[in-house]
């Protein structure tokens, strides 16, 4: 039986001390890069490749609620600590930008896992855009909300006031102006999202920084009026475990017309659904889509 040979052995002068062989690298009979590139590579893609079994599909929705835990929690945090003698000191910018950043740093630790949607609006948007199957739709809404709800459940046993960390309008605006609001700003938002996760890669730095900072932006002006919500799950885990859903519609009319708007404006921009698409959407952030 032929033997692999082993990718380190000891070196003569110090028998404790790795040295690589040349399967480490392209064999000095000449194997082309590219094979031994592949061959390096097979298991890598092996990987990708079980990765996407739908046996798997626990992993994305654990990512989902696991994600939109650590946003609510941050979203409506920032509001019922801000409301206890102790967070008297958080400002309206601070509450505003944490959201963004925190949005930031989950894109970058899970987004290949899901594509760290957090939102139904982004869901819904992606999977009419094409970008993602609808039969994975339910399970991803149905992970955010638990996400939300176990936030703002943890919120409420810890410190207590969850109505403060809900999103409400203002009552210098009508409940139709705060809707408006909340769908312009879910407009500007998915219109980003689809934008920087058009390529592979954008979900990873570029997508980050640029869905983190516009959450943050458009928040310092949208949180006093509605709140800036931008997000069905994220309004819904606080008011349900408030016990106040009077206005919660705003948060769902409001971000799902507006997600819907953004789909058409990204066909207008870009035309029909791309492959890269439907992998960013998805969470699948190979260098190149067919694994080669």
């Amino acid at each position: 039986m032929n033997r692999q040979p082993p990718l380190f052995k000891p070196s003569m002068s110090n028998p404790r001390e790795p040295t690589v062989t040349a399967s480490e690298g392209p064999s000095g009979t000449g194997e082309p890069l590219l094979a031994w590139f592949e061959r390096r590579t097979a298991n890598a893609r092996l990987a990708d490749v079980q990765f996407d079994d739908p046996k798997l599909e626990y992993r994305r929705l654990f990512s989902e609620v696991w994600g939109t835990f650590l946003l609510v929690l941050v979203a409506a945090g920032g509001g019922v600590i801000g409301a206890t003698a102790f967070g008297g000191d958080l400002t309206l910018a601070m509450k505003a930008l944490a959201p963004g950043m925190m949005v930031m740093g989950i894109i970058f630790f899970m987004g290949t896992i899901s594509g760290a949607h957090l939102n139904p609006a982004v869901t819904l948007a992606f999977a009419v855009r094409g970008n993602f199957p609808w039969r994975r739709v339910p399970g991803y809404i149905v992970a955010q909300v638990v996400g939300a709800v176990l936030a703002a459940w943890f919120l409420q046993l810890m410190y207590g006031g969850i109505i403060h960390g809900a999103t409400e309008p203002t009552t210098d605006v009508s409940l139709w102006v705060a809707m408006v609001t909340e769908a312009v700003l879910t407009l500007g938002l998915v219109s980003v999202i689809p934008g920087t996760a058009s390529g592979a890669r954008n979900v990873g730095i570029n997508g980050a920084i640029a869905v983190g900072a516009y959450i943050g932006l458009v928040s310092v002006w949208g949180a006093p009026v509605s709140g800036a919500s931008m997000n069905p799950a994220r309004s819904f885990g606080p008011e349900l475990v408030a016990g106040n859903l009077t206005a919660y519609w705003i948060y769902l009319v409001g971000p799902i017309i507006g997600a819907m708007v953004a789909v058409g404006f990204e066909y207008i921009l870009k035309g029909k659904a791309t492959k890269a698409g439907a992998e960013a959407a998805q969470g699948i952030l190979d260098e190149n889509p067919d694994g080669v």
